[in-house]
This record gives structure tokens, sequence and C-alpha cells, in this order.
């Protein structure tokens, strides 16, 4: 498997995160996959943010369960950039996408999309909820999973295999050795995150990830040692 950097909700370090001008500037630069988010709307739209509420990345207020696309399209998403929804990250780059399944109800949206537009091979879908990956999985035939997780031990790999899973996606401050081998035995790739540092990078190098998420563009020419 060849070594993959994946962009963190586009270049999250240089650009507003989850945004187009953020996407966009991740194909740019030659990262390998392009990370985003998934929640749905008040209004069931299918929109691309990480956080439940659009205080932290907006100019907003309030919880997006409870805001129209309309009113979400309203707010300043950093640098004038809207909230995107899915459909037109698919259509404004062509790399391959990590879409991280945020709010579970997002799930059965974002197999429609899916479905429609034959994704399966381009899309991997990430979650840290064991029943969001399963459930696309179900939804979407021969869609490829990951699961996700921050505070997490050996067991992480049996619920991996468990959801169905293919690739597990680590925090990198807490990945052993062990769970490594773990995750190996059991036939699952190992990305790590976030690797913003040349320190994350050995450590990403010694454990013999097969990829690593990072904010920062940069890693994807000082990472190469790594492939």
């Amino acid at each position: 498997m060849n070594f993959l950097t994946i962009g963190h909700r586009g270049v999250m370090g240089v650009e507003p995160e989850n945004t187009l001008r953020s996407f966009v500037a991740a194909q740019e630069a030659g990262l390998d996959v392009i990370e985003l988010d998934l929640h749905l709307s008040k209004d069931g739209a299918l929109v691309v943010m990480h956080d439940a509420e659009v205080d932290r990345t907006t100019d907003g207020t309030g919880a997006i369960a409870d805001k129209t696309l309309a009113e979400l399209r309203a707010l300043d998403a950093g640098r004038g950039e809207r909230v995107p929804l899915f459909e037109e990250v698919l259509d404004a780059v062509r790399s391959p996408l990590q879409a991280e399944i945020k709010d579970v109800r997002a799930a059965r949206a974002l197999a429609e999309v899916m479905n429609e537009r034959g994704l399966a091979g381009r899309v991997e879908v990430s979650s840290f909820h064991d029943e969001a990956v399963t459930e696309i999985a179900r939804l979407v035939p021969g869609v490829r999973t990951a699961l996700v997780a921050s505070r997490y031990g050996t067991d992480v790999v049996d619920r991996a295999v468990a959801a169905g899973a293919s690739t597990v996606c680590l925090n990198i401050r807490r990945l052993t050795l062990e769970i490594v081998e773990r995750a190996r035995k059991a036939d699952l790739a190992v990305h790590g995150w976030v690797v913003n540092t040349q320190d994350h990078l050995r450590l990403v190098r010694a454990l013999e990830l097969d990829g690593a998420t990072t904010d920062y563009p940069e890693i994807k020419r000082t990472g190469r040692f790594t492939a």
C-alpha cells in the first residue's frame, strides 16, 4: 500500500477549514486524500462542517441541526467562504475524499449521494461512531470504511473489525506499537492524526503507518521519507 498524506479539513493550517477554498488548496498541494466532516442541516442538507455548532468556524451561533441550509449559507465560514454542501465539494475537486460522519443521521443522506453518483471507489467513509460505520457499509455496496478514535486502547481493533472497517484512524499521541501490530494481524490499515511536526513524522515512520492526516501541505513534501 502506498503511504497516504491526508489533508485535514482541506489544509486547515493555512486556509479556513472545511471550505471549498481549503479543499482546492489541498488538491493543488498534491495531498493524496482530502478529509472533511458531515452534518445534516435542519432541512436535511448534507453540509460540511466539523463542530455540531457553527460558533467556532463562522460568524454565527447555534447548532447546525437547528438551521436551514439557507441560514447556514448566510454565514461567513472564513475569508468570505460559505458553508459548502458535500455535493459541491465533489464538483470542486477531483481528489479522493475521506468523508467523516459527525452526525449519525447523516449516514443515510451520504449513502444516497454516494449511490447516485457511484462514489464507492472515490470516497472512503469514516466516523467515531461504530454504528455509522456499520450503517454506511450496509447502505453503500463496496464502500471502504474507517473507524476513527481519539481515546482508545487495543479494543479499537476489535471494534473496527466488528464494524466491518478496513482502516483505523487513530490519534497519533496515543498510538503504540502494540496497537499497530494488532491492527496488522486483523488486516487493518492504520492512519495517524494529526501529524504536523517532524517528531510526529518520525513516529509515523517508526510505526510504519499507512497514512497520516495533516493540517499543513508541507508535510506532503517533508514526509516523503515515510513512504
